[in-house]
């Protein structure tokens, strides 16, 4: 049985040592050592997308171990299953909290404005990417999230990356949102028809 020391890894580092202990030892269980929240989360979404069980533990030393097993169920071979649907799909990356440059609050107005215009888009918006300052959209208390949820509703992916929010210390006040990592963005733009930066 593979075990993987992650400690003191940036992302998206976990996820692919265990991606390549997966890969490398098929059909084997995997103990996979982290050192934050951020890091469970990611490498349990990945194992999970394989089909796999997944069982966290804290190590004692205010780390964890990730162990997943196999299910015996047929692993997917998409590290995200939710694929984009028929047609256009978009992909819209927020690296920020505010809309432009020069005034802030003219900056955070703008931003609302753009999410709850975002779906105008209609089903060819696919998926909303939330990187650096981006995650303060995602958490509680934002004024965008209504708009974010509205979006989710309508089935749109929200993504939100968990080294940010871990970096910000907001993990634990998401309130919206896919916590993510930057191996499933980068495979995201991949499959993405379009990718729209701000």
């Amino acid at each position: 049985m593979p075990e993987i020391d992650c400690r003191g890894l940036a992302c998206p580092k976990p996820v692919l040592e265990t991606k390549d202990a997966v890969e490398g030892n098929p059909g084997e269980e995997v103990v996979v050592r982290v050192d934050n929240q951020a890091a469970v989360i990611n490498v349990s979404r990945f194992l999970k997308s394989r089909g796999w069980m997944v069982e966290v533990k804290e190590d004692g030393e205010g780390g964890f171990y990730v162990t997943g097993s196999p299910s015996g169920e047929a692993a997917s071979c998409e590290l995200m299953p939710d694929l984009p649907r028929e047609g256009q799909k978009i992909l819209v990356i927020i690296p920020t909290d505010r809309f432009g440059r020069g005034d802030e609050v003219l900056g955070r107005g703008l931003m609302k404005n753009f999410i709850s215009t975002l779906g105008e888009m209609g089903d060819e918006l696919w998926r909303v990417v939330l990187v650096n300052s981006g995650v303060h959209l995602a958490i509680e208390g934002s004024e965008c999230l209504d708009a974010l949820e509205a979006l989710l509703d309508r089935g749109v992916g929200i993504l939100v990356c968990g080294t940010c929010l871990n970096h910000y210390g907001l993990l634990e006040r998401k309130a919206v949102g896919e916590t993510t990592n930057m191996l499933d963005i980068v495979t995201s733009m991949q499959l993405a028809s379009k990718v729209i930066s701000l």
